[in-house]
């Protein structure tokens, strides 16, 4: 699969496109696609002229690396891509049931002896997305933290490995370096989607209640098909495609290290 493929058809991208389309189809007949830029083009908007300068020198260096290892005689490791491997499955794992657990159902404010009936939270406070946004932020937070260290772990480990791969660990160390500041601006708005994606769940309510003369009964809006309900899933599949895209450089590491695994061996 070509990087270019990828960044095109990156989960998170069709995921903002496809509700960024839903949201406007009320408004005006969708536009054309225009023909995606290749790779280059996308990190020439995301890189300035001292940027592109510093790369330049970075690449240069990173180019000499192979006879720099051989001159100061460091033998290539060999490794052990069944614990790589394990490693960065653990840790995605342990990501994606923490993304995928959802909040606990309101529970009662206080419960009765007599069996009369027991006062309720107020589910109109969750139509608010200052309630939610805290979550997303705090779940982002806990990507962040396990992403981090496993990319520099698995960016050390190869390497040891073969020159190339040695190559491979160095540029994805400037990559990170450079693209860092930009990449967390780029989180930060997420939730400012996910904010409209709410919106537009809501006035899809709104309208289903009016066309069809319904009364709204927030008590359903948990339920299956209410709309809090279906926000909750938008949610989840945004959190879902956003561990997707901070994986990629990871994954792309460890596919790194089994290509020259596997070229060695045959």
């Amino acid at each position: 699969m070509t990087q270019h493929h990828r960044l095109n058809s990156s989960r998170l991208v069709v995921l903002l496109q496809q509700w960024t389309r839903e949201a406007s189809e009320r408004a005006a007949p969708p536009l054309p696609a225009a023909k995606p830029p290749d790779v280059a083009e996308q990190l020439s908007l995301w890189l300035g002229t001292v940027d592109a300068v510093q790369l330049s020198r970075a690449l240069h260096a990173i180019e000499n690396l192979p006879s720099q290892a051989a001159t100061a005689q460091h033998p290539a490791m060999a490794l052990n891509m069944t614990v790589l491997a394990g490693l960065v499955a653990k840790v995605q794992a342990d990501l994606e049931v923490q993304l995928a657990t959802r909040p606990t159902a309101p529970k009662p404010l206080r419960a009765r002896a007599d069996n009369t009936p027991v006062e309720l939270p107020d589910p109109r406070v969750d139509k608010d997305f200052a309630t939610h946004a805290p979550r997303y932020l705090d779940l982002q937070k806990q990507m962040e933290l396990r992403l981090q260290p496993l990319r520099a772990q698995l960016r050390q480990a190869i390497a040891q490995g073969a020159p190339r791969l040695r190559q491979v660990a160095a540029l994805d160390a400037v990559m990170e370096r450079m693209l860092a500041p930009r990449e967390q601006r780029l989180w930060a708005l997420l939730p400012a989607h996910l904010e409209r994606r709410m919106a537009h769940r809501h006035r899809q309510h709104q309208h289903r209640l009016t066309t069809q003369g319904l009364t709204d009964e927030p008590a359903r809006w948990r339920q299956a098909g209410g709309w809090l309900w279906a926000f909750e899933r938008d949610m989840q599949a945004l959190l879902a495609a956003e561990l997707q895209t901070r994986m990629e450089p990871i994954t792309g590491l460890l596919e790194a290290a089994q290509n020259d695994t596997t070229g060695q061996q045959e």
